[in-house]
């Protein structure tokens, strides 16, 4: 059973949400279940009628916190700041593999991978600047266990720069990773969001626990 999406702040301008893996972020030709616009209806407003009031978007199988916008202007706002890169996005990630710095920034443009279009690649086609910064979190036996802070956000960019150091991250078949734990989806969990608020300027700062399969697979690694 999937998860349940959780509201963790909610304004009259914006909404903060807590997304469970499994849930797609808005409506698609290849995907006709629930999304995170159907399940959050009419707290949304702004922009395409399909996609109304997302700011920024998460893979379908990545979990963790998004922005949402209740309104035009607010969605503008936070748009604008995310290209301002003022939004702050940290992810927790599990990459195979034992990386050999314990900080650094993983810089190398992203585009569309020309053999499998399901997948980005570093200079790939019509590929943009991509920046990931990195902090090893712990050096487990068999793997790293990182935080990951996005400076752009290209689809997929932390998925493909990981994989392109060779460190692909644990349960990302698409880009190499190994199925391992159980998990039936990568490592990767949208952990921290802070950013201003788009009408009174307060700053906003929130923070969301690894989700249970995550925590669990994180424990098993530890003990390998």
């Amino acid at each position: 059973m999937t998860p349940e999406l959780r509201i963790v702040h909610l304004d009259d301008d914006l909404a903060v949400v807590d997304k469970p893996a499994g849930l797609v972020v808005h409506p698609a030709p290849s995907h006709s279940g629930p999304t995170l616009v159907s399940e959050l209806g009419d707290l949304l407003g702004g922009g395409d009628p399909e996609r109304p009031g997302i700011v920024h978007r998460l893979d379908k199988d990545t979990s963790g916190l998004m922005v949402v916008a209740r309104g035009p202007e607010a969605l503008a706002a936070l748009q604008g700041a995310v290209r301002a890169r003022e939004v702050e996005r940290h992810y927790l990630a599990l990459a195979g593999g034992r990386l050999a710095s314990r900080t650094g920034t993983i810089d190398a443009p992203i585009g569309r991978a020309t053999r499998r279009r399901t997948r980005m690649a570093v200079a790939g086609a019509a590929s943009r600047e991509a920046r990931t910064h990195f902090e090893v979190l712990e050096l487990l036996p068999r793997e790293s266990y990182v935080e990951a802070r996005l400076e752009t956000g290209r689809t997929h960019q932390i998925r493909a720069h990981f994989a392109a150091i060779g460190h692909p991250l644990v349960g990302d078949s698409t880009y190499g990773g190994k199925d391992r734990y159980g998990l039936g989806r990568q490592f990767l969990h949208a952990h921290r969001l802070a950013f201003r608020h788009p009408r009174t300027g307060a700053p906003l700062d929130f923070k969301s626990p690894l989700p249970a399969d995550l925590a669990a697979a994180l424990e098993a690694a530890r003990g390998e």
